[in-house]
């Protein structure tokens, strides 16, 4: 496996620059929009909240590869997309849904007080939310938010099925070129670990933090 990406390297890390893109913008844009469909589902207007319920139940009971499929196939008949870019949509789609319920629930376990004692103050529903809601429900789901993050890394191997560029394209591309279907994986998967495992034990400590922190307030 040694001589293998020795001869491969520039594929590999080719494959790992375009799955860290990938995983970065569908970050940002997953947790962007997760967070205004939450607030949909809080804000004081039934309209909002169908709306934003309808959004979260319909992505996340869909397959992530259908929706990148969806945006492959259907949305590049109508505008000119790219296999990256469909997959990074899709990707960032399909994890809104799942950070949405997260930062709902982190909104919920706010005590109702503090947004109604922010409202007496003069503050309107929105500044409440922004101001004196939203800061302390982020702290609360730091850690189920940490698992849909790590989540998201792995899950942009969807990007091979659409010729996205990604670590999981170029070990297909590398296994047919040297009919080798065993190195090539493996080597994806330690690049996958050297993303999500630093990831997954800092998230741990920041958990048993908090957990402190708690126990001692």
């Amino acid at each position: 496996m040694i001589s293998l990406f020795q001869s491969h390297a520039g594929e590999f890390l080719t494959g790992f620059g375009w799955t860290i893109l990938s995983s970065i913008l569908a970050l940002i844009g997953s947790t962007i929009l997760g967070t205004a469909f939450a607030l949909m589902e809080v804000v004081p207007n039934r309209l909002a909240n169908i709306i934003g319920r309808i959004y979260i139940e319909i992505v996340r009971n869909i397959p992530l590869l259908v929706i990148t499929m969806f945006f492959y196939v259907v949305i590049a008949n109508v505008i000119k997309i790219s296999g990256f870019a469909a997959g990074t949509f899709g990707l960032t789609l399909y994890t809104s849904a799942f950070i949405a319920e997260t930062v709902r629930a982190g909104i919920n376990a706010v005590p109702k007080g503090q947004l109604e004692g922010a409202m007496s103050n003069g503050l309107s529903w929105w500044q409440g939310m922004r101001y004196v809601v939203l800061p302390q429900a982020f702290k609360l789901v730091i850690p189920p938010l940490g698992n849909q993050f790590i989540n998201l890394i792995k899950n942009s191997s969807v990007l091979a099925f659409v010729a996205g560029l990604d670590l999981m394209y170029q070990a297909n591309q590398i296994s047919q070129t040297t009919f080798d279907t065993f190195g090539p994986f493996i080597i994806v998967g330690i690049f996958y670990l050297i993303l999500t495992m630093p990831l997954s034990y800092y998230m741990r400590y920041l958990e048993n933090r908090l957990e402190k922190k708690g126990g001692r307030a």
